[in-house]
Parts: structure tokens; sequence; C-alpha cells
């Protein structure tokens, strides 16, 4: 069934799963600070992204059918697909594995995110960060694979921000001093974390994110200008004078 439904995205954030399922979709690109357009309440009435509408006839997507289903938060999406694309094996089979999957999805949330924003975008200590990513890193399996060994929702879940991280250090765009940018590339270079840097390569080799990320130029254009990525530079900037 769910190949022949007429699918629209509102969101890239789950645009890699959808390439994962090979479904076919229309994606409509919004920025993900300021206003919506009005109509795109009526499909997530809090009007965030990301969102996916689900059946009903094929329409514009700005223009979106009363007759869909409307669905959101990121991972009430994930699941749905992984639900409706059993082909494309989205989620292990194994219960333990599906646990293990679903788990990876938690830490980041519960333990990464917060330190992720606090350094990069209030200048708070990388130690908190640095810490959190170990923790994280953990819950891998040893050697090689993917957060339950196959690839799966969790990793499509996790991909564009832990990716964005190491994007972020790597170009110097963060509200951290000098010392803590020094730090944070010292970690990501030593073996404390080389089991997240393997993690790491991989998800940028896969063919559905490599289709979704764009360029890393890309990324630092979209990324540059953010009030609390800017503040390093402004900071800098005032430094010199």
């Amino acid at each position: 069934m769910a190949p022949t439904e007429q699918i629209t995205l509102y969101c890239a954030d789950v645009r890699i799963t959808l390439e994962e399922a090979n479904a076919k979709y229309t994606a409509y690109e919004m920025n993900q600070r300021g206003s919506r357009p009005e109509w795109y309440y009526s499909v997530n009435p809090f009007g965030k992204v990301p969102a996916l509408t689900f059946g009903g006839p094929d329409v514009p997507p700005d223009q979106p059918s009363p007759e869909s289903t409307k669905l959101i938060e990121s991972m009430a999406i994930l699941e749905f697909l992984a639900d409706i694309f059993p082909e494309a094996r989205l989620l292990p089979t194994d219960p333990v594995q599906r646990a293990k999957a679903r788990a990876f999805v938690e830490i980041y949330r519960n333990y990464v995110y917060d330190e992720f924003r606090g350094a990069f975008f209030l200048g708070k200590p990388v130690e908190g960060v640095l810490g959190a990513l170990e923790k994280l890193q953990g819950a891998l399996p040893p050697g090689e694979g993917f957060a339950a060994g196959e690839w799966s929702i969790a990793d499509a879940a996790i991909a564009p921000f832990i990716t964005r991280l190491l994007l972020f250090v790597r170009s110097g765009l963060g509200a951290y001093t000098e010392e803590n940018w020094q730090k944070l590339r010292d970690a990501l270079e030593s073996e404390r974390l080389a089991r997240m840097m393997r993690y790491i390569r991989d998800i940028h080799e896969r063919p559905s994110f490599k289709k979704t990320w764009g360029s890393d130029e890309l990324q630092i254009e979209l990324w540059k200008n953010h009030p609390g990525l800017r503040r390093r530079a402004e900071q800098k900037a005032e430094s010199a004078v």
C-alpha cells in the first residue's frame, strides 16, 4: 500500500529515511527559523518541522488535502515509515536490536543534544559535550557498524546532528573560545573518540545521506549566519580591536 500513497514531506530531516525506503515523495523546503506560511498550520498546528502528509489526492505541497493524514514529530514519522516500508528493514527485526536502536536515539536526546547546544551555541565549556559523545560512542557496537549493527532509523535520526557537530568543529563555527575549540579538535582527532569518528565517516558514505546532505560548503553557508554560531566570530573580532 505505502509506495502508491501520496507522501509529502515538509522538512529535510526525514528525507534520509525516505531515501532508504526508496519511497516516492514530494519535498517542500522551508527555513528552519522564521515564520511559517498560514496554510502550513493545517499540516502542523504547532508550526514546527518536520511534518509529513500521507494519503489523499496528489496535490501541490502548499495546498494540503483535508483527506490526507498529517504526521508530526521526527521519531513518530520515522517509526511510521519503518512500519509502512517493512521491506526496507528500517528497524531490526530482533527485539534486542530494536531496543538498542531506540536507546541510541534517547542517549543522544538526553545526554548529547543539550551539551552540544550549550557548547556550540551558548559558549559553555566543552567538557560536557565531549563526555556526552563518549556516552553515545559507548552505545555503538565495537569496531564498526551502526547503532544496531545494520543501518536503522536510529542512525537517520542522529546523522544530521552528529555530522554537523564535526563540520562545525572543522570549520570553526561555534560560540566556544579558541581554547575550547582546540580542546574539541584534539579530542576528535584522538583515540578517545576514534569509534565515534568511524561512525560519522560511515554515515557520510551512506548514499541516502550523500543525497540529502548536499555538501559541506552548502551546510556552512546555511549555518554561518545563525546568531549563536556568529557569536564566536564577533567576539574574536572585538578582541582584535
